[in-house]
């Protein structure tokens, strides 16, 4: 491992190790714009100049570019590289518009940093300024190309990385321009990374412009719920609204970036109609009294139709928290059923599964972008993880061949990251025994549970796409309380109530029960057929835990409080209800924000297991559980199976 110096500090770092980083490891930043971990050096911006004071190498040189080597003593802080950074900050700002105190960049914005920390304050260029015209790119990107420094990243990411073909550069010199040859729609399912990836303001998030600055933002760590791969994000909020989401860097699971998906899925959370208040029989009711009824008429339930006549029914998005509280909850009321999938053929699927990486074969996404051969097996996934389509096309990158098994693999997928795929029949004709780093990726919406199983024969580590971001954790619990599906308990005809907390249930399964009552904060079928609606708070509002598709359990921190959103105020909530003022807060003092009193599932579960007579609960996580207390959300996640 090379040994060098940088600013008097002695470094050991891995042979190949850039000075950049090898700096960045000591907790010495050096500037930099087209440098990036994902995407790797080019040299293009010219910022990160160092001075090498002695050993292999002398002089001023690019850090991003240069390989750390025995002996180097390098300076960031000597007056020739200083003044060479402070040179091409002012290269830069040349024809850069000073646009700051509108740019929907600012607060968030390298350059802006930058261009302070080196000193540069003083125009001294007196022409006039190149312009460009912006394109539209969709709904979801603003372009501002004036902004542009030339560092490639965009292009670099959405060629390179992503595999998009409909962006890209064009022109030269002073006239290089980044976008499409035609106005429209950027294709790639991950474009949204652009907004992160652009050092300064090029690319921005068009739903959250000029809705608050960085500053004002209210933001925490978390986990993407839209599918089960366990993404890593940051939300951003203000005034009880999600304006955006960022991604957040974790190396085991999406790197350094996400989905379109997974970045603008924002308006349920924001939408004013979701369940925000309990009812009783359709009318607004205090939780007291929505609480007492709701234990009144599950007795009421019991005594007309008898002891287990009532299915307690949980969710694949049902953070952990409240899962785990639901098998003693269905104890307590005498629940003929616990469920925790509603239909029977998903919750086969999901079992199976969680018994196959039960024997060590999970693979992560980390093992999806190393593998040496991928498999897709029946399975599409731009529909059930899109960012592990992401992951096949950097292990095709380095190499690894990629294999579309099955009808329900169509070869659209791989064109959409433009990686070359072969397309097979039947898992067998895949030569799996030839590769040291395989990886099957087995979509659980097309494949039989037979199917399934019979990859725990496979020579390779699966990889197995989940109905949705806690599905792995409702399977282990239903294994462990040995749960049925709601659909076998429906069939057996002893039914008549169902209790469902955050589920998906079809409306086919609801028809002939006779009393329903649900705990959700999405107007699901199940609310709007329910007798008794507890409004719970969404995954942005509350602390909770999901388990990922590899069984790696990620704690994810509140990001706002519950309310509607002032832009979403009805008007008796304003001065004026004959004339509401959307952009503006009621003018009346309150201690809770306007359908503010929500509760997160797990606590009204805990309510009703007290109601019930249990102890009161205070900590979900006992017994087998008690490793996810303190979880760090900030860390890589626990895996529940090894």
């Amino acid at each position: 491992m090379p040994k060098l110096t940088i600013d008097h500090i002695p470094v050991e770092v891995p042979a190949g190790t850039s000075v950049l980083e090898a700096a960045k490891s000591v907790g010495i930043w050096i500037p930099h714009f087209c440098y990036h971990p994902a995407l790797g050096s080019v040299g293009a911006c010219r910022l990160c100049a160092v001075k090498m004071v002695d050993g292999p190498v002398k002089g001023i040189q690019m850090s991003c570019m240069l390989p750390a080597q025995d002996g180097m003593v390098v300076s960031t802080t000597d007056p020739e590289a200083v003044k060479m950074r402070s040179l091409v900050i002012e290269w830069l700002m040349t024809n850069h518009p000073h646009d700051c105190p509108v740019c929907d960049e600012g607060g968030e914005c390298l350059l802006q940093d930058y261009t302070v920390a080196g000193g540069h304050g003083i125009r001294r260029y007196e022409g006039k300024k190149r312009t460009h015209v912006n394109q539209e790119l969709g709904p979801y990107i603003e372009h501002e190309m004036n902004r542009c420094i030339q560092c490639y990243r965009c292009v670099r990411f959405y060629q390179e990385y992503a595999g998009g073909s409909d962006f890209g550069v064009m022109g030269s010199a002073r006239r290089v321009y980044y976008g499409r040859f035609q106005e429209g729609k950027l294709e790639s399912p991950f474009s949204g990374n652009l907004v992160d990836i652009c050092p300064t303001g090029v690319f921005t998030d068009k739903t959250a412009r000029f809705r608050a600055r960085y500053w004002d933002y209210e933001m925490a760590p978390s986990v993407c719920p839209h599918c089960s791969l366990g993404c890593n994000t940051v939300p951003a909020a203000r005034y009880r609204e999600l304006l955006k989401t960022i991604a957040r860097e974790n190396p085991a699971v999406n790197g350094p970036f996400i989905c379109d998906r997974g970045r603008f899925s924002n308006a349920a959370v924001n939408d004013p109609a979701r369940p925000r208040v309990p009812l009783v029989d359709g009318k607004e009711a205090s939780w007291d009294e929505a609480l007492d009824a709701l234990m009144l008429r599950i007795t009421e339930l019991e005594e007309l139709y008898g002891p287990g006549s009532l299915a307690v029914v949980g969710s694949p998005r049902l953070p952990l928290e409240g899962n785990v509280l639901l098998a003693r909850l269905a104890e307590l009321l005498g629940a003929g059923h616990l469920c925790y999938f509603a239909e029977r053929e998903e919750g086969e699927r999901v079992a199976a599964a969680v018994s196959l990486l039960a024997g060590g074969k999970a693979a992560s996404m980390a093992d999806v972008r190393k593998a040496d051969c991928v498999v897709i097996l029946e399975s599409d996934l731009r529909d059930e993880g899109p960012m592990m389509l992401l992951a096949v096309r950097q292990a095709w990158r380095s190499g690894a061949p990629v294999f579309l098994v099955g009808k329900h693999a169509p070869l659209e997928q791989a064109r959409a990251v433009s990686i070359e795929a072969i397309e097979l029949n039947i898992i067998e004709e895949v030569p799996l025994g030839i590769f040291e780093r395989a990886v099957v990726i087995c979509g659980t919406r097309n494949n039989a549970p037979a199917a399934i199983e019979l990859l725990a024969r496979a020579e390779a580590k699966i990889a197995p796409l989940l109905p949705g971001p806690n599905a792995f954790g409702a399977g282990l619990l239903a294994r462990e309380h040995g749960a049925v599906t709601l659909a076998e308990a429906v069939a057996s005809g002893k039914v008549k109530g169902i209790l469902t907390v955050e589920a998906d249930i079809p409306e086919v399964l609801l028809g002939g029960v006779p009393f329903v009552a649900a705990l959700d904060w999405l107007s699901t079928e199940a609310v709007r057929r329910a007798e008794l609606v507890l409004p719970t708070a969404a995954w942005a509002e509350t602390d909770g835990t999901f388990v990922n598709f590899e069984g790696r359990a990620q704690r994810f921190r509140k990001v706002m409080t519950p309310g509607l959103p002032i832009r979403g105020l009805p008007a008796r909530y304003h001065a004026s209800p004959d004339k509401p003022a959307p952009f503006h807060p009621p003018r009346v003092h309150r201690s809770v924000p306007p359908g503010g009193e929500l509760r997160p599932a797990w606590r009204i579960v805990a309510k009703l297991i007290e109601l019930c007579g249990g102890e009161p609960v205070t900590e979900p996580f006992k017994g087998r559980w008690e490793l996810l207390r303190g979880l760090d959300p900030e860390g890589g996640g626990v895996r529940l199976l090894r």
